[in-house]
């Protein structure tokens, strides 16, 4: 099987140079023409998604060859731009894939592994290379040339200058770039209004902005004054036919028949946190558990008072909670409703946030009190992609379990993780007399999270499609637990 995609991707010679002005842009300013645009990420980043999924209507989605295997590449890229993902059934006329960092900056001590540049290879993609040029002019023509040699794997077919000072500057740029043989494509001038605020971790989050849908309009009636937009599609469209289908949740998990729902069973409820708070999870993780014959309810533990009715499981995801400590904490109806849920064993997954929510405590101020450990804001970022074992049995994975994850995040937890080799089948809060939690996983970075009972708390990012088990075995729990609840059989012991 082969489909015709076309395609680009938005690149730059490193951070900072206006990869997600540019590329947030096209998708809006593309969509605007009347084409039907997929949005997608090289790497594990969630919040530049969230304004992609702003920019064209469909989820955004992730390309990240260290978390789901480079193989899954381009079904993932594929299922992005399909039909599926659109109301009415419409695919992608085009997929536009920002970038990471600079164009060859992958997996440090991986020659490039996961960069823009392996993604762009792995899907036959032509680059569009954004550089800001407001520090250069002629010298410009030598950082593209440099860019364009390196990899004869990778093909830029196209230049966008950003940040330019003046036409006089832009002209000569252009005519510096003019013996490469690669078009200028379009020249974006200083224009502080079409950038997005940034804090701790990057970008504002899209959510988080009420007026991010205002700021977009304003970037697309500037991308499409200032970027030749028939020729980025010209280019878009000679990028070959790519081979194989697309992803499949269903198929992921086992075959058409592998996850049918037993009537007897029913569907069982799994609460995902949302709203500002929590804004990281890929779009993955809820296809999935649909397909392992969950239904998913979104809950805000911002404003919601209570969990949905029935959950047989809970999903914390990441996010800021640290930007609004007092906001969940002042929400004590939420706070007492996960303390009782994960008291009487409902299988509960946190990852980075939903960990910081589950501590006792995050900068001073009270949480829920699942996890054994206080939660601050730490002096350095941590940056990094992981290959880490599951230490102990837990809702999510066996002991001895290897998944690949990254971390992202500038707070940190005291105790970084549970007491090695005290892993209980309570189902209990934990508290400093009883019994110890397990760590979650464990790798060249050392033990880190916690497994107690039917709670899976950790740092660690994972992205499902790329260990689809996990999914397969949440639902599993949630059904159980759901199941039990059901026939009135809710001691702890019953419910793990």
């Amino acid at each position: 099987m082969v489909t015709a995609l076309p395609r680009i991707v938005v690149a730059a010679p490193a951070s900072g140079h206006g990869k997600t002005t540019v590329a947030t842009g096209l998708m809006s300013a593309l969509r605007r023409t009347g084409l039907e645009v997929s949005g997608h990420k090289v790497g594990p980043d969630y919040i530049d998604p969230g304004y992609h999924a702003l920019a064209t209507g469909r989820p955004g989605r992730n390309l990240d060859p260290h978390l789901v295997s480079e193989e899954r590449i381009v079904p993932l890229l594929l299922h992005g731009a399909g039909a599926v993902n659109r109301p009415g059934g419409r695919p992608a006329d085009v997929a536009v894939i920002e970038g990471v960092m600079g164009l060859y900056d992958g997996h440090i001590g991986g020659n490039g592994f996961a960069s823009t540049a392996h993604v762009a290879a792995l899907t036959a993609t032509p680059v569009v290379l954004v550089v800001d040029i407001s520090h250069a002019s002629r010298s410009i023509a030598a950082v593209v040339l440099g860019m364009a040699s390196y990899d004869p794997a990778v093909h830029i077919a196209g230049v966008v200058l950003n940040k330019a000072g003046s036409v006089r500057h832009s002209d000569e740029v252009r005519r510096a770039l003019a013996p490469l043989g690669i078009p200028v494509l379009g020249v974006l001038q200083r224009d502080d209004d079409v950038t997005a605020p940034s804090r701790h971790l990057g970008l504002v989050p899209a959510a988080e902005r009420p007026e991010a849908a205002r700021s977009l309009d304003h970037l697309a009636g500037k991308v499409a004054a200032s970027i030749d937009l028939e020729a980025v599609m010209r280019i878009a469209r000679e990028a070959p036919p790519l081979a194989g289908g697309a992803w499949s949740a269903r198929v992921a998990l086992g075959g058409d028949r592998a996850h049918e729902v037993d009537d007897d069973e029913g569907r069982p409820l799994i609460a995902v946190a949302g709203g500002r708070a929590f804004t990281f999870r890929y779009a993955e993780t809820v296809e999935l558990l649909e397909a392992a014959g969950c239904s998913v309810v979104p809950f805000d533990p911002l404003s919601d008072e209570a969990l949905p009715d029935t959950a047989g499981g809970i999903y914390l995801g990441g996010g800021f909670p640290e930007v609004h400590a007092a906001d969940l904490a002042a929400n004590e109806p939420m706070l007492r409703a996960l303390r009782a849920a994960t008291a009487a064993g409902t299988p509960t997954v946190a990852e980075c946030a939903g960990l910081l929510y589950l501590c006792r405590t995050l900068d001073g101020v009270p949480m829920v009190g699942a996890v054994d450990a206080d939660a601050a804001m730490a002096p350095r970022l941590t940056l990094a992609y992981r290959r880490s074992t599951a230490v102990a049995d837990s809702v999510l994975a066996t002991a001895g379990t290897e998944v690949t994850g990254h971390e992202f995040h500038r707070t940190a937890v005291n105790p970084p993780a549970g007491a090695a080799g005290a892993a209980g089948s309570y189902a209990a809060v934990p508290s400093t007399d009883g019994p110890g939690a397990a760590p979650a996983w464990t790798s060249s970075a050392g033990p880190e999270g916690f497994v107690s009972g039917s709670v899976h708390a950790s740092y660690l990012h994972t992205h499902w499609a790329g260990h689809p088990a996990m999914a397969a075995r949440f639902a599993a729990h949630a059904r159980r637990f759901a199941r039990l609840a059901d026939r009135g059989m809710g001691t702890a012991a019953e419910l793990v």
